[in-house]
């Protein structure tokens, strides 16, 4: 686990050269405004073209009626401003949860997914081409890591889920698709950067969470870029060595180390943590889960999203992924209920998608 960071940093997709064309798609609106300055141009071509390209989701400079005709041609002869494209989607007929497949402007495929619930709708993104983390109940460790995606792959997600079904209906935004964001903290930092801006479509960082499996130096780093979204925590154990057989990563950064990054966090930004939790019978299910979490969960202001454990058949799994199993649902239920009653705020996660690979745990693009 050593090189997991400088690996994956090295592998950053940049502002790419696609037929040598600039990719603008993914920079901020200083870099848009720098890039128009450097080239000659009025500064504000960077904002008219930022407007356009995050609020208005133009894919084509044609769209862009305000910028003049002649500049929209050079734009097109030397720089673009489109990252993924449409590949392959499938709903759930049992609640209409949607699945994406989108393809880079280099062949590889991501996973994003649409989750229409009563009070909210709610896409989650990828942030790198699998993973490399390697966590024993989640699919997108098992097909392993391919790249990292830049900020405009980021947000083309949204973009192309935004198209399909609606800006207006979208209503929150979740960093939990493929992929650890904090291993590929500038491209995350950068889409958040996008998103915070008020000429950017109307997901506020409100509705924003960034869910983590623990780099404590990337939650304080996150922590004091002022752009405050909420922190999601994949615990899943409160125990070293449990949560080191679940999540290899444990090794290299401690779950002492990460929770005090994450009161970090909490004080830094004034929000509340939320600590995911895969229920896995007989691991992480028992009494002293519970004592545990609930010392856990007096000393951060935090949340607890419990998630049943998901199946990974669809990946063949091998080894100790293969021997997982969901706790049963009555175990869920008390354990929930255990929980509250120690005046801790529990939210038990319904399972959604699970039958088109779509649940938490279950993205994975088979190479």
């Amino acid at each position: 686990m050593e090189n997991i960071e400088l690996k994956t940093e090295n592998n950053q997709a940049k502002p790419a050269q696609n037929n040598k064309r600039t990719q603008l798609k993914g920079l901020t609106l200083e870099e848009l405004k720098n890039y128009f300055g450097k080239t000659g141009k009025p500064r504000f071509r960077g904002e008219q073209l930022f407007n356009w390209m995050y609020n208005h989701l133009a894919v084509d400079y044609d769209e862009m009626s305000n910028i003049p005709k002649v500049l929209r041609n050079e734009l097109r002869d030397i720089t673009e401003i489109v990252t993924l494209s449409y590949f392959d989607s499938v709903v759930s007929p049992e609640n209409g949860t949607k699945k994406y497949i989108f393809e880079t402007n280099d062949k590889h495929k991501i996973e994003s997914v649409l989750i229409p619930e009563t009070d909210r709708t709610t896409l989650c993104v990828s942030t790198q081409v699998g993973c490399p983390l390697d966590c024993k109940f989640c699919a997108t460790g098992l097909m392993g890591y391919k790249k990292n995606l830049s900020a405009g792959e980021i947000f083309d997600q949204y973009l192309l889920a935004a198209k399909d079904y609606g800006a207006d209906k979208i209503t929150n935004l979740v960093y939990m698709g493929m992929g650890e964001p904090m291993l590929n903290f500038n491209a995350t930092l950068k889409s958040l950067q996008i998103f915070a801006q008020e000429l950017t479509t109307g997901i506020s960082l409100k509705k924003i969470t960034v869910s983590t499996a623990g780099i404590p130096q990337k939650i304080r780093e996150l922590a004091d870029s002022h752009l405050k979204v909420k922190l999601a925590f994949s615990l899943h154990s409160c125990f070293e060595d449990i949560r080191s057989k679940l999540m290899p990563i444990n090794d290299k950064y401690s779950l002492k180390d990460n929770i005090n990054a994450v009161k970090y966090y909490a004080r830094r930004t004034a929000t509340r943590i939320t600590f995911e939790y895969v229920m896995l019978k007989d691991i992480n299910d028992r009494e002293e889960d519970i004592d545990a979490l609930s010392r856990l969960c007096g000393e951060i202001p935090c949340k607890i999203n419990i998630i049943p454990f998901n199946s990974l058949k669809h990946m063949q799994p091998t080894g100790f992924s293969a021997e997982l199993e969901t706790s049963p649902m009555d175990r869920i239920d008390e354990f929930a209920q255990r929980l509250r009653d120690k005046n801790i705020t529990v939210m038990l996660r319904n399972t959604q998608g699970e039958d088109i690979a779509a649940a938490c745990g279950q993205l994975a693009i088979k190479y």
